[in-house]
C-alpha cells in the first residue's frame, strides 16, 4: 500500500504551484503600479501641481493610487478561482489576497526607500514646516504650534532609522490591502460574481 501514498498528495501539491505563481505575478504587477503612481505623485508635488499645504488633496490622491494598484488583488483572487474549478473559499481568497497585497506593499515601501535615498531625505523636514505653517494659518495657539513642532521634530529623528521608515511606509498601504482583500474574498466566493468564460 505504500506505493500509493505519493498519489494522495499530488492534488495538494498541484494546487500550491499555481497559487504561488498567481500571487507572485499579480503582486509584482500591483507593486509596479503602486511604485509608478507614487513617483508620478511625488513629481506632481515637486512641480506644485499637488501642494502639501492642502493635505486633503495629497491624502485623497495617495489613497486613490493605492486602491488603483491594489485592484490587482481582486483580479489575482479571481484568477486563482478561475484556475481552480471556478470555486474559492473565503479563507483561501483571504490567503491569496493578503499575499498579493504584501508583495505589493513591499514593492511600494522599497520604491519610497529609493526615492528617499536619491533626493527625498529632506521630505520630513519640508512636510513638518508645511504642517506647522498650515496650523498657524488656521489659528492654532502658540502652545499648540510648539507641541506640534516638538512632535514633528521627534518624528523626523525617528524617520532617519531605516526600519522605522520602512515599517511606517508599509503601514500606509497594508490597511488598504487588507480592506481590498476582504471585499474581494467576500465577493469572489460566490460563483455568480464574474464567472470564468469558458472557450
Amino acid at each position: 500500500m505504500h506505493f500509493r501514498q505519493p498519489y494522495l498528495y499530488t492534488p495538494h501539491i498541484l494546487e500550491e504551484k499555481p497559487m504561488a505563481k498567481i500571487v507572485l505575478i499579480f503582486g509584482l504587477i500591483s507593486g509596479a503600479i503602486a511604485a509608478a503612481l507614487m513617483w508620478i505623485m511625488l513629481a506632481a508635488m515637486k512641480s506644485g501641481a499637488i501642494d502639501l499645504e492642502h493635505g486633503s488633496m495629497a491624502y485623497v490622491t495617495g489613497y486613490a493610487s493605492m486602491i488603483i494598484s491594489l485592484s490587482l488583488v481582486f483580479f489575482g483572487v479571481k484568477s486563482y478561482r478561475d484556475n481552480n474549478g471556478g470555486h474559492i473559499t473565503f479563507l483561501k481568497g483571504l490567503q491569496v489576497g493578503i499575499l498579493i497585497g504584501l508583495i505589493s506593499a513591499v514593492c511600494y515601501a522599497a520604491s519610497w526607500e529609493v526615492y528617499y535615498r536619491t533626493g527625498g531625505s529632506k521630505f520630513m523636514q519640508e512636510y513638518s514646516q508645511k504642517y506647522v505653517e498650515h496650523m498657524r494659518q488656521n489659528g492654532a495657539t502658540d502652545a499648540e504650534v510648539a507641541n506640534a513642532e516638538t512632535e514633528m521634530a521627534r518624528m523626523t529623528d525617528l524617520y532617519q532609522n531605516f526600519f522605522f521608515r520602512f515599517g511606517l511606509t508599509l503601514m500606509e498601504i497594508l490597511p488598504v490591502a487588507v480592506v481590498v482583500t476582504i471585499i474581494s474574498a467576500a465577493l469572489l466566493r460566490k460563483r455568480e460574481i464574474l464567472p470564468a468564460v469558458l472557450a
